[in-house]
């Protein structure tokens, strides 16, 4: 039984803890200037081409007097246009980046690393390439702590723990009886030398038998998950399925769909009370990217058991925003959502009462799937990765951060939605444009603090 929302982790692995195209101006082309609250064009996102998203999971149209409890039902897919747009960089944009890029390479390379330091460099964005997302976010998880010498020890315990795990609870009754008896007879021989001797027959418990009907039979538990990895692999193949990274039938991507199972699958075992939920796979999907595309080969190779232990950590946070019989408690997703509008309410009033009383959209209604999701639904890939480089830096925690860049996603769009009625701004919350990622980062950052937010706990 859970409590309190925290997930349980073996040791440190945790039976688990708890751009846009600019416009020429006529002074030279330099950058476009906006204001706080107003409404953003719909530009051409910064970021390496990885693609668009096609396919979507979509929080349905809910009538005002629907329940959020109905939230794991209200997933579905939809289709977003296709938009094979080139974006420009400025010469400023490459000259930043640069500066940041040596910036993090000056400070992996140290002894002891500057977290807060890191921190401030990520919350700008990390540079694509090199494997410095990769670290970075390992490190913001404090899946890496601080001292340099220590990594190498701490990836091989953590490795090999989930490399144990798998073959605990991934593995077949049958397949694990097999590989204890390999064991235990490699042990034998070992210790008995060569010796020729009469041939040993294992045998098998009544527990351990595929027939029996015992609920503390390991077959038992086997088939009960049956259904989830079925509901994982269904979501597998819809996952950012313009991308080659996970969509098609290479042994690359099929291998990479093979990782992600074996981490949603594992997480459901290990956490009975929130087991699966339909959504889960969009937010490991940048963690595995980013660790996969290390290059560091090692780190590459070893991804799977990195982003495994990444994702516990990063849904520790949220968990229970996943658990339905928390809803109402002070830690449950409505509780967030009324932060989200008291926040709104606190930066701009009018928006506030405009959704909350004219039109009646309340937060429910669309930012279920911007928080439960960490925002994996609304932008095209390289804006996550943007995106989560300020939501893992951010000093007082992802919910914060979070719950900030949802209210200026709103603010963004303030003069289309005070003249749109229930059913426009809900088309437009629940089908979010393009917008220019480092502005909206900016006005998040701008936004008078929610006092009430709770930090990233690891």
């Amino acid at each position: 039984m859970l409590k309190k929302g925290k997930l349980k982790l073996p040791d440190r692995l945790g039976i688990l803890v708890p751009g846009f195209e600019e416009k020429e101006e006529e002074n030279g082309g330099s950058e476009p200037v906006f204001e706080s609250g107003e409404e953003l064009e719909i530009m051409e996102p910064n970021g390496v081409e990885l693609g668009h998203k096609e396919n979507e999971y979509e929080f349905d149209d809910l009538g005002v007097n629907d329940t959020v409890g109905d939230k794991v039902d209200a997933f579905r897919t939809r289709k977003r246009p296709d938009k094979n747009r080139s974006g420009q960089v400025s010469v400023m944009d490459v000259i930043a980046a640069e500066e940041k890029r040596s910036d993090l390479e000056h400070e992996f390379s140290q002894k002891e690393i500057n977290l807060e330091k890191v921190k401030r460099i990520a919350n700008k964005g990390v540079p694509d390439g090199g494997g410095l997302r990769a670290t970075a976010w390992k490190l913001l998880l404090c899946y890496l702590s601080p001292s340099r010498d220590m990594w190498e020890k701490e990836l091989t315990e953590n490795r090999q723990k989930y490399a144990k795990l798998k073959e605990e609870l991934l593995l077949s009754p049958s397949a694990y009886t097999r590989v204890r008896a390999d064991a235990m007879i490699s042990a034998e021989l070992s210790r008995e030398g060569d010796v020729a001797g009469p041939l040993k027959r294992q045998g098998i418990s009544h527990g351990d038998h595929p027939l029996s009907v015992g609920q503390a039979s390991a077959w038992d538990h086997y088939f009960k998950h049956t259904e989830i990895a079925e509901q994982i692999d269904r979501d597998l193949q819809r996952t950012h399925s313009d991308m080659k990274f996970f969509s098609g039938e290479s042994s690359f991507s099929k291998k990479n769909r093979e990782a992600m199972r074996n981490i949603l699958l594992l997480f459901a075992k290990l956490n009975p009370a929130i087991c699966y939920v339909q959504g889960m796979n969009e937010v490991l999907a940048p963690i595995l990217y980013v660790f996969s595309t290390d290059t560091d080969e090692q780190n590459a190779l070893n991804a799977e058991a990195d982003s495994f232990s990444c994702f516990v950590r990063l849904l520790s946070d949220s968990v229970d925003h996943f658990c339905q019989q928390l809803d109402n408690s002070p830690v449950g997703i409505l509780s967030t959502l009324s932060r989200l509008a008291k926040l709104l309410k606190e930066n701009d009033e009018e928006l506030w009462k405009h959704l909350e009383f004219t039109t009646q959209v309340k937060p429910q209604f669309y930012a279920f799937r911007w928080i439960t999701l960490l925002l994996s639904q609304e932008f095209n890939f390289p804006s996550i990765l943007r995106i989560w480089d300020s939501l893992l830096s951010n000093p007082f925690g992802v919910q914060d951060m979070l719950l900030r860049i949802c209210c200026a996603m709103l603010l963004c769009m303030k003069s289309r939605l005070l003249r749109g009625d229930f059913a426009a701004n809900l088309r437009l919350l629940q089908h979010y444009p393009d917008i220019n990622i480092e502005h909206l980062l900016q006005v998040a950052q701008d936004l008078s603090a929610d006092t009430s937010s709770c930090s990233l706990s690891l």
